[in-house]
């Protein structure tokens, strides 16, 4: 007997589906476990335990821990990265900085963890991301710079250290996840809320902006 195309896509479609969620358990277990312990006080079994998966069946997803630990850090990269990268001289910096300052805010709410295990990593030398911050990563960066050095050659903005600013809007939006901890117990909260969130984008984006000579634009 043998199974026809209809019946050999629907079977390689559920395999696939399969294949997606336990990709998804495990690196959300991978987050748990980085962001507690660090990556070199995590181990293979340790997540496979929290995941409920056989330990040879996450190396099956997984080759190894490395492996692992760059994916969790890679899919926060992409997003922090593509969404600053939609920046240029065209744009009207007020609203285009404060698109980019609510989105990341957003990424710090939804994923904390991976910003907390990237805030790590790059704290203890960031081995590990030395093929991230290459050579092309630089070009990237510097092309940032240039968005901002072109906001201000038309006098759409204040004549700030582009290099300075792009420090300070990737850190000032990540303390927030990086650092929730601190800020429940200054503020007596037991954690962040999306209302949390929302207030703090706004005074982010009323701070920054004004810091560059622009007016914050309406919500």
């Amino acid at each position: 007997m043998t199974l026809d195309a209809p019946a050999l896509n629907a079977t390689a479609k559920a395999v696939g589906r399969i294949r997606q969620k336990n990709e998804e358990a495990i690196l959300a277990a991978a987050e748990e476990e980085f962001a507690r312990h660090g990556f070199k006080g995590t181990s293979m079994n340790t997540i496979a335990l929290r995941v409920g998966l056989p330990k040879a069946n996450l190396h099956y997803y997984f080759s190894n821990k490395l492996g692992l630990y760059i994916e969790v850090m890679r899919t926060i990269l992409e997003l922090w990265d593509s969404a600053f990268s939609t920046l240029s001289a065209a744009d009207d910096p007020a609203i285009a900085l404060a698109r980019y300052i609510d989105a990341k805010m957003e990424f710090s709410r939804r994923q904390p963890l991976a910003s907390k295990i990237f805030a790590m990593e790059v704290i203890g030398g960031g081995e590990c991301l030395s093929e991230h911050f290459n050579q092309d990563y630089q070009h990237w960066f510097r092309g940032r710079a240039a968005v901002f050095e072109a906001w201000i050659a038309a006098g759409k903005m204040d004549p700030v250290d582009p290099v300075h600013l792009i420090f300070l809007l990737w850190s000032s939006t990540q303390h927030y996840a990086d650092f929730a901890d601190q800020i429940c117990r200054l503020t007596g909260r037991k954690q962040l809320s999306q209302d949390d969130f929302s207030a703090a984008t706004a005074n982010l984006t009323h701070i920054i902006l004004k810091g560059c000579g622009l007016t914050p634009p309406a919500v």
